[in-house]
């Protein structure tokens, strides 16, 4: 028997509706999307942990050592098409933890750890799947919508398509960044809509190669970015770094297990609330990005329920334990997982790629810049209409289902956080259904979750502002 059964038989990928190489691509095509956190990361983490000239590269290299080893949990025990690393979101918030609330580094990593724990405890024993499974229907059923759109916002900023301030770029056709993303769209769809297999990955090298030709031609990106309200980073075709690092870049001691000298600089008060806020956020982040990849996939039940939900949680928790001792912020499930199973990953082999290509590239970091910073959102837009199709099955009807699942859609990509859209969710649902005479539609638990969130905010925004 060759690899490609073995690891057929192994994830069993045919009862899944899927094949060895569908799993392969997917996993190209995730990693493609998500691998920018590699880099990013270690800028963002660079600006509150400092441990000598190599901070950057050691950061870089213990944000792939903890998404691998999530990854390997959520191919090996969970089976599921999901990459995982580092969120975004929760590094910035351990930046602000460090520099506008004065704690070390090491004390905010120890509160990662405890989150983590803490995370493991409650996966084992249920109470994660428990919480979950009480999200009102409407919210469920409204959660992939509403991270479609936030896709697309991420996507269409990043390509410098559309403003920070969200309206179409008034330049847009003297700009050649947006040029090229619009056309790289368009080709993607395309691809996608002729049924061509590998249609995201193939429109992402397409793009990169159309910015390549672009960029041999003379032509440049604009400059002014930062008044537009575009980013700034973005390049047509960036040159190759070859530099590879030296053994220094590889000695992550200075970072491992440096939140056990965080504990000897606790404040109680403090770290609780900031235990509390990595928590409350992870949580919903994980729980509503679970909820609308399983339905982007097909694996949800017709209540909306992910089954097995505890398994891609404890790679979750695992994940953030691990990153905590190594040296990194939370880790959670990735959105751009979307895209992989946009392009038919279903099993395990496709979360095991994406940890092998991880893996890979601690050889030579720098050369991920090889694709323009650009290229990969297209997948992100493209995607984010596959995950629109859900809204059908909302009773719009219903004022007491279209309000939340209102909410929850809109407030994702406004504030550009999961969490607060499925917050907004739990708050309007039994608000609604009380006003409607319908309370015995709302389980005690939903009144709990609500509180919470009113609790969450009121600790977010007013003690740690």
């Amino acid at each position: 028997m060759g690899l490609t059964d073995t690891l057929g038989a192994y994830f069993d990928v045919e009862a899944r509706g899927s094949d060895v190489g569908t799993e392969l691509l997917a996993g190209l095509t995730t990693f493609l999307t998500m691998s920018y956190i590699i880099v990013v990361n270690p800028v963002i983490l660079s600006a509150a942990i400092d441990v000598g000239e190599n901070t950057f590269q050691l950061l870089a290299v213990v944000t792939i050592l903890a998404s691998i080893a999530a990854m390997l949990v959520m191919a090996l025990y969970a089976d599921l098409p999901f990459g995982l690393a580092p969120g975004l979101g929760l590094n910035a918030f351990f930046v602000v933890v460090v520099d506008q609330l004065g704690v070390p580094w090491e004390t905010a990593l120890a509160a990662v750890f405890i989150e983590g724990v803490l995370f493991i405890v409650l996966t084992a024993i249920g109470a994660r799947e428990y919480v979950i499974r009480l999200f009102p229907e409407p919210v469920k059923l409204s959660v992939a919508a509403g991270i479609g759109l936030f896709l697309a916002l991420i996507g269409l900023e990043q390509m410098r398509v559309i403003t920070g301030s969200v309206s179409l770029n008034p330049v847009i056709a003297l700009d050649p960044i947006a040029i090229l993303a619009t056309v790289g769209i368009l080709l993607t769809f395309a691809l996608w809509a002729r049924g061509v297999k590998g249609a995201i990955v193939g429109g992402i090298l397409i793009t990169s190669f159309l910015g390549y030709l672009v960029s041999a031609a003379g032509i440049q990106p604009l400059e002014g970015g930062a008044e537009q309200g575009l980013v700034t980073t973005a390049t047509l075709a960036p040159g190759i770094d070859a530099v590879t690092y030296g053994a220094a870049a590889y000695d992550i001691t200075p970072l491992l297990f440096a939140f056990v000298e965080g504990f000897e600089n606790v404040e109680a008060l403090t770290f609780a609330l900031i235990v509390f806020t990595f928590f409350f956020v992870d949580f919903f982040d994980t729980a509503g990005t679970l909820t609308g990849l399983g339905q982007a996939a097909g694996m949800t039940d017709e209540s909306g329920d992910f089954p097995n939900i505890d398994k891609p949680l404890m790679a979750d928790a695992v994940g953030t334990t691990v990153g905590g001792i190594l040296g990194t912020s939370t880790v959670t499930t990735y959105i751009e997982s979307s895209t992989g199973i946009g392009e038919g990953g279903r099993t395990g082999l496709t979360a095991l790629t994406i940890a092998g290509l991880f893996l890979v590239s601690l050889a030579v970091v720098p050369l991920l810049s090889v694709i323009p910073s650009f290229a990969p959102y297209v997948a992100l837009v493209v995607v984010s209409v596959m995950m629109l199709r859900n809204v059908t099955e909302i009773a719009w009807d219903d004022v007491v289902h279209a309000v939340p699942a209102g909410l929850t859609i809109m407030i994702m990509p406004l504030t550009s956080s999961i969490a607060y859209g499925i917050a907004a969710g739990l708050l309007s649902f039994p608000v609604v259904a009380l006003a409607a005479g319908r309370r015995n539609e709302v389980h005690p638990g939903q009144w709990v979750m609500a509180l919470s969130c009113i609790g969450y905010f009121a600790v977010r925004f007013g003690v740690l502002a």
